[in-house]
């Protein structure tokens, strides 16, 4: 059980305090709406000046906002999309219900990101979409993957889950690529009220076709009507209330129906606070990561993330990799969760899962995922709410386990 762990992993990604309560107290005290309103307007305001995009539109949680920007690409049969394998399977879900081929791209054996080098081989003429993931908070290759993208009109999504706080050569993650999905899960950088998502991106046209969906309307194609062309009998008086200008449209295509993601005010009210901590919550998980690398560092047989100069990790997910046969990995797992530290290894590879697997996925695609997750790669415990002292067990418990797997490992090779 969770309680029994003196080092938890996260189930809070953040800090909730006084700001957040004396945003709830003003959202109370008004006799402001509770769904749509001044806290959303200037939440998402504020989020894309920090982001640095044209639009950012709140929606009710990550993974809707991958499912809107999934459906602006308009997939069709026949067309691919490329997918990263190393992610929570909300990244790729949306695609199980469209008739697109997805593909799943190798990552990069550092950061865990999608390897531009087997993106390169994956892309072909039917190519519309490459759906990639920052894993843990370090960005990926931007640059290079767009490179490859950018001629063919290849559209790049981005999901920044993990990436709220990093930094890619002086820009921010959701302002890369064409689409940005963020999450304010409870796990994550910041959160509103446990749930929550946003979209970033520049285009107006797509702007437009994620606020209709995202409120209640019809994705599609509507124009005026003719004048004298509406035969319907009725006409709109002006105090119904609740009367639409779309009573007198036309509409000669449906994308979609629209559906209620709606970000609630008191959920917007605590994201604005939770963006004036930021940087201090995004500076205390970098601070605990710092501690761990010092600690990991000092072993043989191991492996810290490091990422090049100009790409500033958010440290959503603390990684290392254990060298050696996977019996070491687990020694050190082992050893940590002996010494009351969760361990939970971010993620099974996609292609893995059952669901994939029934599309024709399976092991051998992705090697280096593959052989990173079962055998070397570890995540521990990072998030800004752990007090000093458990932050101390840790890197003890850490620097224990990892001095018996050594142990271990040359007692084996000496026999």
């Amino acid at each position: 059980m969770r309680g029994s762990f003196a080092v938890p992993y996260a189930s809070r990604g953040s800090i909730l305090g006084g700001a957040e309560s004396q945003a709830l107290g003003q959202l109370i005290a008004s006799s402001g709406s509770l769904s749509t309103g001044s806290f959303r307007d200037r939440f998402e305001q504020r989020f894309r000046e920090h982001i640095g995009t044209r639009h950012a539109l709140s929606v009710t949680s990550g993974t809707v906002a991958l499912e809107l920007a999934i459906h602006l690409l308009d997939l069709k049969e026949g067309d691919e999309v490329v997918v990263t394998p190393q992610t929570f399977q909300a990244t790729a879900q949306p695609l199980l219900g469209l008739p697109a081929t997805v593909r799943f791209c190798d990552v990069d054996p550092d950061s865990l990101n999608m390897d531009p080098g087997v993106l390169k081989s994956l892309i072909n003429d039917r190519t519309r979409a490459v759906l990639l993931v920052h894993y843990g908070g370090w960005t990926a290759e931007m640059d290079e993957i767009l490179a490859l993208t950018r001629e063919r009109g290849i559209v790049v999504i981005e999901d920044c889950a993990h990436a709220l706080g990093a930094v890619y050569d002086g820009r921010r993650p959701g302002s890369l690529g064409d689409i940005g999905c963020f999450s304010f899960h409870s796990s994550k950088n910041i959160t509103t009220l446990g749930e929550g998502g946003m979209i970033t991106l520049d285009r107006d046209d797509w702007a437009r076709r994620i606020d209709r969906l995202r409120s209640n309307e019809v994705d599609g194609d509507f124009a005026p009507a003719p004048p004298h062309g509406l035969q319907l009998g009725r006409e709109l008086l002006p105090w119904m209330k609740y009367a639409s200008p779309a009573y007198e449209m036309v509409c000669s295509a449906v994308r979609r129906p629209g559906t209620n993601a709606t970000l609630s005010e008191a959920a917007a009210a605590v994201g604005l606070a939770q963006m004036g901590r930021l940087d201090e919550l995004v500076a205390r998980r970098r601070s605990i990561a710092a501690r761990l690398d010092e600690t990991i560092e000092r072993h043989p047989h191991t492996r810290t993330q490091r990422p090049r100069h100009g790409i500033e990790h958010a440290q959503h997910l603390h990684t290392f990799f254990v060298d050696g046969p996977p019996e070491v990995r687990e020694s050190v797992i082992r050893g940590l969760d002996e010494r009351g530290v969760e361990v939970q290894l971010r993620y099974l590879p996609l292609h893995l899962l059952p669901e994939w697997r029934a599309r024709g996925h399976g092991i051998g695609q992705c090697p280096v995922a593959e052989e990173l997750w079962f055998g070397r790669q570890i995540n521990l415990p990072c998030q800004p709410g752990l007090s000093d002292d458990q932050v101390d067990h840790l890197v003890s418990a850490l620097d224990a386990a990892l001095r018996a797997a050594v142990k271990g490992l040359s007692c084996l090779s000496s026999t």
